[in-house]
């Protein structure tokens, strides 16, 4: 049975052994109210590297013990970023979560070449997993986040991530549509032929576990209607699981419009990294940052 929720997810990850997660600088309420969601429903346990007193605040402020938490005194947010990804790179964490540091030191941290979290040859990549109200079932979308122009090889990469969470998800043959201006191929657009080469490669066998189709418009990707118009067939379209979009421009005004506009609620993650990494925003909510975690928690 696959996933159509986000809260399934969370359902889900409570059937499996509980992970560690370690904290970057997570001092903020927004933060520790999530982890603390998930450590009382048995998801994982915890350790945070921030300002200690900043810490007990925040725990004052919400009536949560800090003694649920480990806790590693670091005033300084860029070290304590660096402090969280040598307790992933020593054993004793299972994920890494953003907290208050902000998104560039949280990055360095993660992409430092001798101490980092990065595997040899890895695309660092973002991928989130949306739940719309407007649509049938959950939307896993890439990248909008970190890769600025994804390159080829890098969409291929993203592709296979994207199919990656689905099956996780218990999508056993997840549909995969890759985003341009229009389905017609045209050697004037990138997005457009590259989405056509990633599209052959998977009919070939050389992207495996997915439906892959493109290019696509967006319409076409997620409405029936629209590809009934139009006189396009095929599994992927009007009934996209999984969507590839060719910049960032397009994937986050596609993510931004889903939260602010669609009241869409999401769970997303970094891949690439040696084990999941939260790269959720300092403004987020404590349901996203939880959702994030079990997202994180259920690909770990």
């Amino acid at each position: 049975m696959s996933i159509t929720k986000l809260e399934q997810i969370v359902e889900k990850v409570k059937n499996t052994p509980n992970k560690r997660l370690v904290g970057a600088f997570a001092v903020d309420t927004h933060s520790i109210e999530a982890i603390n969601e998930a450590i009382e429903m048995g998801l994982l346990d915890a350790t945070l590297v921030g300002d200690e007193a900043m810490i007990l605040a925040s725990c004052k402020s919400l009536n949560i013990d800090p003694k649920k938490f480990e806790i590693i005194h670091e005033p300084d947010e860029m070290v304590a970023a660096s402090k969280a990804v040598d307790l992933i790179n020593a054993g004793k964490g299972d994920i890494l979560m953003k907290g208050l540091v902000s998104t560039d030191k949280y990055m360095r941290a993660i992409l430092n070449k001798d101490k980092g979290l990065l595997a040899a040859k890895a695309v660092l990549t973002h991928v989130t997993v949306i739940e719309n109200p407007n649509y049938h079932k959950l939307m896993i979308v890439g990248d909008v986040a970190i890769i600025p122009q994804p390159d080829f090889n890098q969409k291929v990469a993203i592709t296979n991530y994207l199919i990656k969470t689905a099956h996780k998800l218990g999508i056993e043959k997840p549909k995969v549509a890759l985003i341009a201006a229009a389905e017609q191929v045209s050697m004037g657009m990138t997005a457009s032929y590259e989405a056509a080469l990633i599209s052959k490669m998977a009919d070939r066998g050389q992207i495996k576990g997915a439906y892959i189709e493109g290019p696509l418009g967006l319409d076409l990707a997620i409405d029936k209607e629209s590809a009934e118009i139009k006189g396009i067939t095929g599994p992927v379209v009007g009934d996209a699981d999984c969507i590839l979009f060719p910049n960032i421009e397009s994937g986050n005004v596609f993510y931004k419009t889903n939260t602010k506009l669609c009241n869409a609620e999401l769970a997303a993650m970094v891949f690439g990294a040696k084990v999941p990494c939260i790269l959720s925003s300092r403004g987020d909510s404590a349901k996203t940052k939880l959702y994030s975690i079990a997202l994180s928690a259920l690909m770990a």
